[in-house]
């Protein structure tokens, strides 16, 4: 396994920097250093910083400078911008903090010449629950005041209920989509009501569509007893996993071998007792947290991180978010509009530099695309989705098509994706998709006027819907 690096050398080395003014040289750095470091070793640390975007280095006459990204750092690892991010519109993008930039560029290099890195026991031993903080206090305020969905006090899980309808259909789809799972919308809908699989879809996809299902049920059903607690972590994931690894006997159950995950240089623990211990440290730290929207992000970053099971840790960790949200009462995460690739690039982040800012703007981003979805506040999303605005014509006609012609949801499918390729961008073309598709699965009696359709032409469609 990669040597751990203490990250109290990075911070005693960040620290010198940044209390030199200006772009410093290695010497003057050398100097600052508080503790005693070898020279070779003072350079790899600074050679690190760099990787990880805390410091930029500059060529200059007389030898490589230094300085301090303009980003603020909060507790050694964890920087954030205080003002949160404007609300964005559907289809605009993940709006990106500098810290989140800087991973980004990081993250995007060629693997050859990003350092290889192993699990750092430090990310999570410096946690401190309720001491420690990956949301501001800013933007745990804010998502409070957008997930609210009573202002009386009701039994856990009754929101959850009253949109499990919806919710089913889009967790399922959008969690699975972030897997590279190519159901459409329409096709997954189809498919967790009428038990019907896409034509030309590998088993496998519907597989993980139907486990999703069974797991959001799960979370449902068992609201007032679910937790950050064995029994529930490891059930969510048999449920997850059901039929899609190569040994049935591995779901719900901590993997005792090494795992390896593409498109990253991190390198997850491979001794299964260290795995065991660091998963109940996750979940001690976790059922600490007080607040939900923290509670729900630490989840996000340490169950992925660790890599507890054999495989289908990232949905566990998306299914796990929920859990707080569920037991209070406010409004679900189920990922709607967010991009796979600022997803996996985020993620990355955590695995390779231990930095949470990228997922951080996603996890915000996600929360306020839900909300709008499933609560009463969506006069707070703000401006109107610029994309839909340039392509609202076309919405209209595909629609109209659909409806008049009386179309069931596999022929929608197959009538959107043609009406979509008018337009030249195959990135816009997929957005146009999903749009087309979440304008149907929303059409009911009080809006389907905007669309030109007269009531006979709804109804008659509404009937055969399926």
């Amino acid at each position: 396994m990669p040597k751990q690096i203490s990250n109290d050398e990075l911070s005693a080395v960040l620290n010198a920097v940044t209390a030199l003014s200006g772009p410093v040289a290695f010497e003057e750095i050398a100097r600052g250093v508080a503790l005693t470091l070898p020279r070779r070793t003072l350079q790899r640390r600074l050679a690190m910083l760099v990787a990880q975007g805390r410091l930029i280095a500059l060529s200059a006459r007389g030898g490589r400078r230094y300085r301090v990204d303009s980003y603020p750092i909060d507790h050694g690892w964890y920087g954030f911008v205080e003002e949160p991010a404007p609300i964005t519109p559907a289809g605009a993008g993940v709006p990106l903090s500098t810290a989140a930039q800087a991973i980004r560029r990081n993250v995007t290099r060629a693997l050859s010449i990003r350092q290889p890195v192993g699990y750092q026991s430090s990310f999570l031993d410096e946690y401190q629950p309720n001491v420690s903080a990956y949301l501001p206090p800013a933007v745990r305020s804010k998502l409070a005041v957008l997930g609210r969905t009573s202002s009386a006090p009701l039994p856990a899980g009754t929101h959850l209920r009253k949109v499990m309808d919806r919710l089913l259909i889009d967790l399922s789809w959008n969690s699975s989509r972030l897997e590279g799972n190519t159901y459409s919308l329409l096709e997954t809908e189809r498919l967790l009501e009428l038990g019907v699989n896409a034509d030309g879809k590998d088993t496998r996809e519907a597989l993980m569509i139907l486990n999703h299902k069974a797991a959001i049920e799960m979370l449902a059903e068992q609201a007032d007893e679910i937790g950050f607690n064995r029994y529930t972590i490891c059930n969510l994931h048999a449920l997850l996993a059901d039929n899609l690894l190569p040994e049935q006997n591995s779901c719900g159950r901590l993997r005792n071998h090494a795992v390896g995950i593409s498109g990253t240089v991190y390198h997850p623990l491979t001794v299964p007792q260290a795995v065991e211990e660091r998963f109940e440290q996750i979940l001690a730290k976790a059922s600490a947290i007080k607040d939900a929207f923290e509670q729900s992000f630490f989840a996000m970053v340490h169950l992925p991180y660790l890599q507890p099971f054999e495989d289908v840790n990232k949905r566990v960790s998306r299914l796990a978010a929920n859990i707080p949200l569920v037991q209070r009462n406010l409004s679900p995460l189920s990922f709607v509009d967010v991009p796979q690739v600022d997803y996996v690039q985020a993620i990355i982040g955590v695995y390779e530099l231990n930095r949470v800012d990228y997922l951080r703007d996603v996890f915000v981003f996600a929360y306020e695309r839900s909300c709008a979805r499933y609560s009463e506040i969506r006069q707070c999303v703000g401006d109107p989705n610029p994309f839909r605005l340039r392509h609202r014509q076309l919405l209209m006609d595909v629609v109209g098509e659909v409806v008049r012609g009386g179309m069931d949801k596999k022929t929608a499918v197959a009538c959107i994706r043609r009406q979509s390729k008018k337009l030249p961008e195959s990135d816009d073309r997929q957005q146009f998709v999903e749009m087309a598709e979440t304008e149907l699965t929303s059409l009911h009696e009080g809006n389907f006027a905007r669309h030109r359709l007269r009531p006979a032409e709804y109804h008659a469609w509404k009937k055969d819907w399926r």
